[in-house]
């Protein structure tokens, strides 16, 4: 009987586990599944690290705009359209006060009978022919300043609108210690009345001193209508100012050797010489003798 030593042994392959699967084939997984997988274990790795970092952003950012990030927010901007010009609210304007028609509170009746003349030398209006020099004054009592009198008759007689305007006139206000032609003045009504009456025109109506005049050398003017004006041109109203040019000019156009004239058509302007204190027939207020360069005239009375 043959001994344990004696039997055959069985063969033992050394061949390694590669010689194992030899013969048989791997495969490769298809390239968008490696590509996935590379990507969920990136993606996994990252949210690792973001965890122990901080939180992750939801939206993945490029460089520049990670750059406008960390600036802050963007200042806001209004994006409203425009709106069109007749879409945009009306805005109201202030509006402006009535013209003063009269002036309010009592106007003196009457004065001190004496005058103050106002300083200064004015500058010569007009370009060509005589020159004709006047002075300005108020009568002390009837509470009008002298020098402020002085600028208005000054501006009038000033005015290309004014006699001047003929081309053939000059004028300039001097002081009261000057070589002058003739006086323009404010007196109360009154004193009006009286210096009025001693040149030989009565500017009364139903007893009161009313209207101003001209006498020789002197233009007078009624304080009581130049702070009141007259009742038909308030209530058309005429501003107070309108009334004060025109009975600075038609008493001066007295002086001048203007007589009155007449309304030359209803709805016309009326001429600076007809006695638009009185009436207009029909006429509109016109304070100034030239218009348009023209000298503005209706038939004489």
């Amino acid at each position: 009987m043959p001994t344990s030593s004696s039997r055959p042994r069985a063969r033992v392959s050394k061949a390694n586990d590669s010689d194992r699967y030899r013969g048989i084939r791997r495969r490769r997984p298809p390239p968008g599944r490696s590509l996935a997988i590379f990507s969920a274990l990136l993606l996994a790795a990252t949210g690792v690290f973001a965890g122990l970092v901080g939180p992750p952003l939801v939206d993945r950012l490029t460089a520049d705009e990670q750059s406008v990030a960390a600036a802050g927010p963007e200042p806001s901007v209004d994006v409203t359209p425009l709106a069109t010009p007749s879409a945009q609210p009306s805005v109201t304007a202030s509006p402006q006060p009535p013209p003063l028609l009269r002036e309010s509170g009592p106007v003196p009746r009457s004065g001190q009978d004496s005058f103050e003349f106002a300083p200064g030398l004015g500058k010569v209006a007009g370009h060509a022919g005589t020159l004709r020099r006047y002075r300005v004054a108020t009568e002390n009592g009837s509470g009008q300043d002298a020098e402020k009198f002085a600028e208005v008759v000054e501006q009038t007689l000033s005015d290309p609108r004014s006699w001047t305007g003929s081309g053939q006139l000059r004028l300039q206000r001097v002081p009261g210690g000057a070589n002058y032609d003739f006086t323009v003045y404010l007196a109360t009504g009154s004193t009006a009345g009286r210096m009025c009456a001693a040149g030989g025109t009565d500017i009364r109506i139903d007893g009161e001193p009313y209207t101003s005049c001209r006498t020789p050398g002197k233009v007078i003017i009624n304080l009581s209508r130049w702070m009141l004006s007259v009742d038909h041109m308030v209530k058309a109203k005429v501003p107070l100012d309108v009334y004060r040019l025109y009975v600075i000019n038609h008493e001066t156009g007295h002086q001048l050797g203007h007589g009155h004239e007449q309304c030359p058509g209803k709805g016309r302007p009326a001429p600076v010489m007809q006695q638009q204190t009185l009436f207009l027939s029909g006429c509109t207020v016109n304070p100034w003798p030239y218009l348009d360069g023209e000298r503005y005239e209706g038939a004489p009375v």
